[in-house]
């Protein structure tokens, strides 16, 4: 057996980590297999692959051009009110749209001035906005002299990014009822909001039970086991197969009919799913529609849809059943802006939750209007959304809560520039970009995966041991699954070739499978990938024909 360095019961332990944890494991054994190695010719064997982390390698750079265009007619706009040492003022309002006009004519050949120049147009063609006080929202802004006010999210900022979530998550159809948005620090911030308030709010109680549609984002699987919840959490599993060893990654209707349990309180998803990176299809929407106009009408659906720009025609759950869905929805793949750290949260006006605030027993109606009483004189009447702003300061901080106002401004340009032609060519290169990795990993492994129109392909999840099934037959999947522990490919990859990808089995899917990023490396790295997955695989099968006096293939 080739040498990993650790014993079958070491393994074992190491799978109780989190997968993003386990994930430094093997980096740091990718980077010993380089030290031990040196001299070697090859270097192809042992260069440090690291396809585990979904942070994107490309970057969009017209809007980030035009944010910093924006930041010079800013400064100009501090320096005209009060000029000093390094001292300005804060921008005006009144007449801002004529002197952008003007700097803009005065700034031809600064890069990013046209691109901001059509983003304003736009705004204010599209959206009716007066030019003056849009454009003082955005100088006063990218200067970050105030505090975020109104603290939920920026007014302009709202219709734009409403609109690009309408483009982008709606199928180009507005929504039914108005969408409520709140600006996070990314998704990370939404998921943690979301959970923190629910609870707060007597939504969802310690010990209640929920649902996850499974695999997913790993987060959502450890936030609901903290102590803090101790959720009773109800698996959707996505286990259909297309054939023998081939995973199609879709949900059969006894599995999606566990929602219809009006005991279950929340559903949360990934769509496109993370790890599989599929959207939900039309039949489980269907099914979804009519567990909640049927059996479980309260039933809250938290989507988490950051991979919807990367597959064509994409709808979320929030346009089918605006009722009954929290939005959350991030920047940071699509738009290569991770650092940035942009989401949204978005509720529409008509929803379930704040029908369930209205219906709570007395005795929590209270214990709540004492929480929030500092911040209104009828609390009862605080939307789940403006609770979600609150909670997120403590309360006590709610005057200055809210996302950075440059962060607002970079949220505004991103949306404004995704609904510019530019933006659209844009999707279509990112797009292909990660179909292009796909398909070298693939040619690379000679694995098999089942085709799929709503395949946004930003991972891919590959079950070793279906697999292994697929071109050997049980017997050998039965060899794996008995001598090796499920994350044993893992630590040999990562020790003899520098590649290093996340076990499956940490986004709760199967224990056999491990997630390929498609997004961060080059795409001939995805090759490479492949042929060493390959390798790995062929030393399992040559040990398999020795131990069981198998025919050679």
């Amino acid at each position: 057996m080739p040498e990993i360095g650790f014993t079958r019961e070491q393994v074992e332990e190491y799978a109780r980590l989190s997968p993003f944890e386990l994930k430094n494991v093997f980096i740091d054994l990718a980077r010993q297999a380089q030290a031990d190695r040196p001299g070697q010719k090859d270097k192809s064997s042992v260069q440090l692959l690291n396809a585990g982390r979904g942070n994107p390698n490309w970057v969009a750079t017209g809007p980030r051009e035009a944010f910093h265009a924006l930041g010079y007619f800013a400064l100009e706009e501090s320096k005209r009110v009060w000029t000093a040492d390094d001292l300005g003022g804060m921008p005006e309002r009144r007449g801002a749209g004529g002197r952008f006009e003007s700097f803009v004519r005065r700034h031809p050949g600064l890069p990013g001035v046209e691109l901001l120049t059509r983003c304003v147009d736009l705004a204010v063609d599209r959206f009716g906005f007066d030019k003056d006080a849009f454009v003082h929202e955005l100088t006063d802004s990218a200067v970050g002299d105030n505090y975020p006010v109104p603290d939920r999210i920026l007014p302009h900022t709202e219709h734009i990014v409403r609109d690009h979530l309408r483009q982008e998550l709606f199928g180009g159809a507005a929504p039914e009822d108005g969408l409520s948005l709140f600006a996070t620090e990314g998704g990370t911030a939404a998921m943690c909001y979301v959970f923190d308030s629910l609870l707060k709010n007597a939504i969802l109680n310690k010990g209640d039970r929920i649902a996850l549609m499974v695999p997913v984002f790993t987060p959502y699987i450890e936030i609901p086991a903290l102590d803090t919840y101790a959720f009773d959490v109800v698996t959707v599993e996505a286990r259909l197969c297309a054939e023998t060893g081939v995973r199609e990654w879709r949900y059969p209707p006894e599995e999606m009919a566990k929602l219809a349990d009006p005991s279950v309180k929340l559903v949360c998803l990934v769509n496109p799913s993370n790890p599989p990176s599929l959207a939900l299809g039309a039949d489980v929407t269907e099914q979804i529609k009519g567990i909640v106009a049927q059996d479980n009408p309260e039933l809250l659906i938290v989507t988490d849809d950051v991979y919807g720009t990367f597959v064509e025609d994409f709808r979320s759950l929030a346009a089918e059943l605006p009722r009954n869905t929290l939005l959350v929805y991030s920047y940071s793949k699509h738009y290569g802006c991770t650092g940035w750290r942009l989401g949204v949260i978005g509720l529409h006006d008509d929803n379930v939750v704040d029908d369930q605030l209205a219906r709570l027993p007395e005795a929590q109606k209270q214990r709540l209007r004492e929480r929030y009483g500092s911040l209104s004189l009828e609390p009862d009447r605080m939307r789940f959304i403006d609770r979600l702003v609150a909670d997120s300061r403590q309360v006590a901080l709610n005057h200055t809560a809210g996302l950075s106002l440059p962060q607002q401004v970079m949220m505004s340009l991103l949306s404004l520039f995704g609904l510019l032609d530019e933006g659209q060519a844009y999707k279509r290169r990112v797009r292909a970009i990660v179909r292009r990795r796909l398909a070298l990993l693939l040619e690379g492994a000679r694995m098999k995966i089942a085709h799929d129109p709503g395949r946004a392909a930003y991972y891919v999840e590959l079950d070793l041991l279906a697999e292994a099934a697929r071109r050997h037959g049980d017997g050998f999947a039965a060899f794996l699954r008995d001598t090796y522990e499920p994350i044993d490919p893992l630590f040999r990859l990562a020790r003899q070739t520098g590649v290093v990808l996340l076990n499956g089995g940490g986004f709760d899917g199967p224990e056999w499978s491990v997630r390929v990023s498609l997004a961060n490396l080059d795409d001939l790295d995805y090759l490479r990938i492949g042929h060493q997955l390959r390798t790995v695989f062929q030393e399992y099968e040559n040990e398999w024909r020795a131990a069981t006096d198998a025919p050679p293939a």
